[in-house]
């Protein structure tokens, strides 16, 4: 099975000039955990987490209200095609130690794969499984 399979392709993406706080509730509104940051055309620049939002932004004391996503996000992303197998998805995850991965054709955000995608389909929950059981070691690990 491939990432288009199973990938959502209703994105949410935030710019990198999107305050924190719109972000936040981005997130909040949509009831998820990430987003990718994407310029004008579409580019993934970057993700933008929850946590990152706790972390760089609130606990480090700066305004959610003026502060940029560009100034908060997680630049070096690990990203997938929707060709690729949904066990590629499944193995870069555990590898990166995240929970969801963009999907990208030719640098532009087409979608996003979540552990969750994998984990409700019969044939890759094993494959699902073994991922958070990686992420969870490696957290461990730190």
């Amino acid at each position: 099975m491939q990432v288009k399979d199973v990938m959502t392709q209703e994105l949410i993406t935030v710019s990198t000039q999107d305050t924190a706080a719109a972000a936040a509730r981005l997130l909040s509104r949509y009831n998820i955990g990430a987003v990718p940051v994407c310029n004008q055309d579409g580019k993934l620049k970057g993700m933008l987490t929850d946590r990152d939002i706790v972390l760089r932004c609130i606990a480090a004391d700066r305004d959610p209200n003026t502060t940029t996503v560009d100034k908060i996000m997680t630049e070096q992303v690990v990203s997938v095609s929707p060709e690729d197998q949904a066990a590629t998805a499944a193995d870069q995850m555990a590898r990166a130690r995240v929970r969801r991965l963009p999907v990208t054709e030719h640098g532009r955000v087409v979608g996003m794969v979540s552990l969750g995608d994998l984990a409700v389909r019969p044939d890759y929950s094993t494959e699902a499984s073994a991922c958070l059981s990686e992420i969870c070691s490696n957290i461990l690990r730190r």
